[in-house]
């Protein structure tokens, strides 16, 4: 395994948690390659989520893994979007959004929202707060209404109070390096 340090805060010394000085100030980062980044972030298991919301051009839903529990009092999650995406600026600006944690038997509804945010065709929907589209048959849905949003680095992060909330039983949508799969499918 090879270690990459990508800013120079992390030349730390071996015997404390407070930057070396010797070690900082002269630092030279090696240039790494982003997918090689990427990689390394993917080795992290996730669950997938479609995150929907309304704009003033409609329904508009999006794919992501970058979804997080963050508080139970007050009830609060996280997800972030890239400022690359094409919907960033109908989530960036959506008071309301739904979060619906996808079952092991909806890779389709996934790919639907990696590729097209627009493509409600033929779901059961039903409106939700604010008029975000609530998508049915996921394992949790999760009615948001966003209180903060951050700035971070390339993404943007979204903290949603949740408002209302339904769940199911069924086995969880798991994705890892790159690949879709359950629970029991990665673990053997």
């Amino acid at each position: 395994m090879q270690r990459v340090a990508l800013t120079p805060d992390l030349a730390m010394s071996r015997n404390s948690m407070s930057p070396d000085a010797d070690t900082c100030s002269n630092a030279v980062l090696p240039s790494f390659d982003p997918k090689i980044l990427r990689g390394a972030f993917g080795r992290f298991a996730t669950g997938l989520t479609v995150v929907t919301a309304a704009s003033e051009d409609g329904p508009v839903g999006i794919t992501a893994n970058s979804f997080s529990s963050v508080s139970l009092d007050p009830p609060l999650v996280l997800w972030s979007i890239a400022r690359s995406s094409r919907r960033f600026d109908a989530f960036a600006g959506a008071r309301f959004q739904a979060i619906h944690i996808l079952g092991a038997g909806q890779i389709d509804l996934s790919r639907r929202f990696f590729r097209d945010g627009r493509d409600f065709a033929g779901l059961d929907t039903v409106p939700g707060l604010g008029g975000v589209p609530l998508i049915r048959g996921a394992l949790a849905l999760l009615e948001c209404e966003i209180v903060s949003r951050m700035d971070c680095g390339d993404h943007l992060v979204l903290i949603g109070h949740v408002r209302a909330m339904e769940t199911s039983d069924g086995e969880p949508l798991v994705f890892a390096a790159g690949r879709y799969g359950t629970l029991a499918a990665f673990a053997s």
